[in-house]
């Protein structure tokens, strides 16, 4: 978890250096959950990426073992019977469903298949699934699950969520928003703390954006450049 108040000061204070404009509370929500989304997406793509190469032995420097760190903080898993009608699940039933990973029953795992091998395998006597090896598709857009091979759909579902949605909650003293962290409605980040610095910079990148200043802009995406190089070395 990242504090949401420290990203706050950190950026108002950062873009109010030469005088470039004030990021009302409402701004930075909207700026904050769009950084931290693009940060979240963007675990996928580079875990994609490193599985193709090389790792190393030394866990706390592999990159494949960083990402997946980072990752497991939105790792769930659904209760059984979770949304099942005729043998179909609702993904976007699950909270804030982002990406599926697994489907069990009991200690049985369903093997996903393409569209075209699950109609396959239910025609064909030898390859149809079994309680013993059930099979499931993905379908209309990664919402819905379809699977086969059981009769008792009593399932569990692994997957991954997204992140929610940050707030910074305030209180209005004398014409100036002041941070009220004991509202129950303040949301902080919730990824990994070592996603600070790379908060605050694509945050100062897209306020470039609402703030008119190419110069603010420019300098948070060339510092967010050299990071990322620096991570892919």
């Amino acid at each position: 978890m990242i504090n949401v108040d420290r990203i706050y000061q950190r950026v108002l204070t950062l873009a109010n250096k030469e005088q470039r404009g004030y990021i009302t509370p409402q701004e930075f929500n909207l700026l904050a959950n769009q950084a931290q989304m693009d940060i979240f997406e963007q675990y996928f793509y580079d875990l994609n990426q490193f599985l193709r190469t090389p790792g190393n032995n030394t866990v706390h420097a592999d990159t494949v073992d960083i990402l997946e760190e980072k990752i497991s903080i939105f790792e769930q898993t659904a209760p059984a019977n979770v949304s099942v009608v005729e043998n179909s699940i609702l993904l976007t039933a699950l909270p804030n469903f982002y990406r599926l990973t697994n489907i069990f029953f009991q200690n049985i795992m369903y093997e996903r298949v393409t569209k075209k091998e699950f109609k396959l395998f239910q025609l064909s006597p030898l390859a149809e699934p079994t309680r013993k090896r059930p099979i499931y598709i993905v379908d209309r857009f990664d919402s819905i699950v379809s699977f086969a091979g059981r009769q008792d759909p009593v399932v569990s579902v692994d997957y991954i969520r997204k992140p929610n949605l940050v707030n910074w909650t305030y209180v209005v003293v004398g014409n100036k928003a002041l941070h009220n962290s004991t509202s129950p409605d303040l949301v902080n980040f919730e990824l990994h703390p070592s996603e600070e610095t790379e908060l605050v910079l694509k945050i100062l990148s897209l306020a470039g954006f609402t703030l008119k200043d190419q110069a603010l802009q420019q300098v948070a995406a060339n510092e967010d450049l050299k990071n990322t190089q620096q991570e892919k070395q």
